[in-house]
Formats: C-alpha cells, structure tokens, sequence
C-alpha cells in the first residue's frame, strides 16, 4: 500500500510517468499472484509456521533492496522480492485457522484476521506520509525492514501449525495431517480443485470486489485527490483512510451475519452490487463534496470486507484437505485485480497526458482519470454478474 503515498516522490526521484509508476506497484502483485498456488500447496504439506517466518525474512530483504535502490529497476525487484515473500502470509493464515478454530468460526475469524491486516495498510497511509515529510521515504521503507526482521522471530518462536503442539484441541475435521499425506498427490490435488464450479467463480469474482480497492487505495487514489481536489497527500491519505477502515469493520460484521445466516450467495451478491453502484459517483462524478466522498468511501469499503464471506465460500466448495490449495488460488486470483488494474490504468494516463508537469511530476486531467477509471468500473460489473453462476453451500462443507 506504500506506493499511493509516496507516488509523487518515486515519480521525482526516478523521473518516471504514470505507466511506470503503475508497473512498479504491479512487481508487488505479479509475484505475489505468482506464489499462491506453490504457496497452497506448500502449506498443505510443509506447514505455516515455516513458510511464514522465511516470508518475513524474504520481505525485510526487498525492503533494504528497495529502500537503496536508485533506479525504478532495483526498486522493481526490490518490490518484487516483497510481493512473493508476503504472499505466503494470507493463505497461511487461513491454513492455521483450519486447525485452531471451529468451523463455524472460520468467516468471522478471517474477518478479524483481515480486519488487524488493513490496520497495516493504514500505517500506509497518514502515518507513512508524516514520517516521510519527515525523514524521507529511503529512511523509512528501510525501518520497515527492520520491523519485519523482528516479526520473522516472533513468528518462529510463538506460532505452531498444530494446536495439539501448544496442548489444545485440533479442530480440523481431517484426520490424517497433511505433510503424512503422499507428495505424488500434489498435483492431483491441483487438478481437483479446478474440478469444481465454485473455484473459477470464486477465483474470478475477489478480484473484482478488491481489485478496485487495492487499485484505488494502492496507488491511483491519492494521485486523483490531491490532483482534482486541491487536497494536501495527508489529507487525501485520511480519505483513503476511511475506506480500509470501513472494509476492516465490514469484514467481520459481514463475515457473521453469513454464518447466522447460514448462506453465503446472497450476502455476497449483495455487497458487491453495493460496491459496484458506490464506485460509479466516486470515480466519474465531479466536485463531490468532501462529506459525501467520505460516506461514499465508507459504503463501498465496507461492501468490500465481503470478501472474508468468499474466502469461506470456496473453502467450503471443496474437500478440506484441498482447503490450502484452494485459498491459494482463490488469493491468487484476488490479487490479480490490481496486478491488471493498476498498471492498466497507468498506461491509459500517459496516453492522455496533455504534458504538463509540475515540479516536475506529470500530472494528468480529470477526463484522463474518467477513462483510465473505465477499467475499475468494468471490473465490478464482471464479479456481479458472475456470483450469480456460484452454487450456495449453506455454510457447510459441500465434499467431504
């Protein structure tokens, strides 16, 4: 979530457009798409608590890179390097709530788990932009290596993959753990879960719902604010603000009315016509007030916080022991949203940019913005149609 607040910089310090910018944050998710699969897989049979702690380590080393990097192209890998080692951290996450909690719990546990997440994408936000006015982004990119070095020995010495290794009861229904279970059927497992309907939707429709989020949010979002709002980047990251922390809160609200009610399908379907119609007035109206903005950015953050409900929707839509593998794919595909968007949406400001610079930083119209935005707005419109193909599971495991 760095690159939103620190995009006029980047773009100064390494003389790049829009396109570039776009890419550069794309590295992220290019390889963090790139991983979930291996990463399911992996935590089916190797185990979370090893995958997690080498992921912070990996991570605090594309930080240094990227904090000493001078040109876009060691940033690149730098970001690179950051993108596949946290990619290992979500569908992790979800393989140690397989074990750990019931699975009746497991909506609103991710929901929380998401809720603590986004709490470090605002840090992202005004905090990084103050401590960035004041120490210059170099200095604080390469703090944020330190922070994450020490996360990685946290991670080694409190997690376990078990809770029968801490004396608690395993609430997996499986009974036979998955690194005792024969490695020949690793890509068997693969194919199987593209068996079943509910992956590809379920893959597809997260990517929809967070693709515009993170897109927005992640980089293009506080571009167009300062730009077409005359806001300061503090100001335009408190704005920001409101939409992850809208989406933190919804997360496990959401998360428990669909296990109070026992469905899935209608809730989801719900939020993300929610999401779609939220989009619209943000993106291509103009002169909005700020109050308005706020409430938008509110109703469309927390629509998205649905996504903890797809999250349990394709968990159930496959046998459990193929619940790693599945949560990597599905992960794999919500992250494909701003892989695509982001960079996509940099190209078309660049082809539209009129010259004009300013310190020099390129900066780009509000009718730029309407058109690179069509990409956002297509988005949302694919995962609303598509949720309507998914077939409900009730809340329950649909294969055992």
């Amino acid at each position: 979530m760095v690159t939103a607040v620190m995009a006029d910089q980047l773009m100064a310090d390494f003389n790049i457009g829009a396109a570039s910018l776009g890419n550069f944050s794309s590295f992220y998710y290019y390889s963090y798409v790139a991983v979930q699969i291996p990463t399911g897989i992996v935590a089916d049979y190797w185990g979370p608590r090893k995958l997690l702690t080498a992921g912070a380590i990996l991570s605090s080393v594309g930080a240094f890179i990227f904090a000493s990097a001078s040109s876009i192209q060691a940033a690149n890998i730098g970001r690179l390097i950051i993108g596949a080692s946290m990619g290992v951290a979500w569908v992790s996450i979800l393989k140690l709530s397989t074990r750990w909690f019931k699975p009746n719990q497991f909506a609103v546990v991710t929901g929380v788990a998401l809720c603590l997440g986004i709490l470090g994408a605002l840090s992202a936000g005004v905090p990084l932009r103050v401590l960035m006015n004041l120490l210059g982004w170099r200095p604080v990119i390469f703090g944020a290596g330190v922070v994450t070095l020490i996360i990685s020995l946290a991670i080694w010495i409190f997690v376990r993959d078990d809770p029968v290794q801490k004396g608690y009861d395993n609430y997996a229904t499986d009974t036979t753990a998955s690194n005792e279970r024969p490695k020949a059927s690793i890509l068997s497992d693969l194919s199987n879960v593209f068996r079943y309907k509910n992956t590809w939707i379920l893959t597809l429709v997260p990517a929809s719902l967070m693709g515009p989020v993170l897109a927005f949010a992640g980089l293009w979002g506080i571009p167009y604010l300062t730009t077409h709002y005359a806001l300061t980047p503090v100001k335009s990251a408190s704005l920001i603000s409101a939409l992850l922390i809208s989406c933190a809160l919804g997360a496990p609200v959401l998360g428990a009315l669909s296990e109070k009610t026992g469905r899935r399908k209608p809730i989801y379907f719900f939020a993300l016509c929610i999401s779609l119609v939220g989009w619209i007035p943000i993106l291509f109206l103009q002169n909005i007030p700020l109050w308005l903005l706020i409430v938008l950015f509110s109703i469309v953050g927390f629509a998205a916080g649905s996504i903890v409900i797809g999250m349990a929707f394709v968990k159930e839509s496959v046998p459990l022991a193929l619940a790693g593998t599945v949560s990597g794919i599905s992960n794999m595909g919500m992250e494909m949203g701003p892989m695509i968007v982001q960079p996509a949406i940099g190209m078309v400001l660049d082809l539209k940019w009129d010259g004009l610079l300013e310190n020099g930083i390129r900066i780009y119209d509000l009718n730029a913005y309407h058109v690179a935005f069509c990409a956002i707005l297509g988005l949302s419109i694919l995962g609303t149609l598509l949720i309507i193909f998914a077939k409900e599971t009730f809340c329950r495991q649909m294969h055992e």
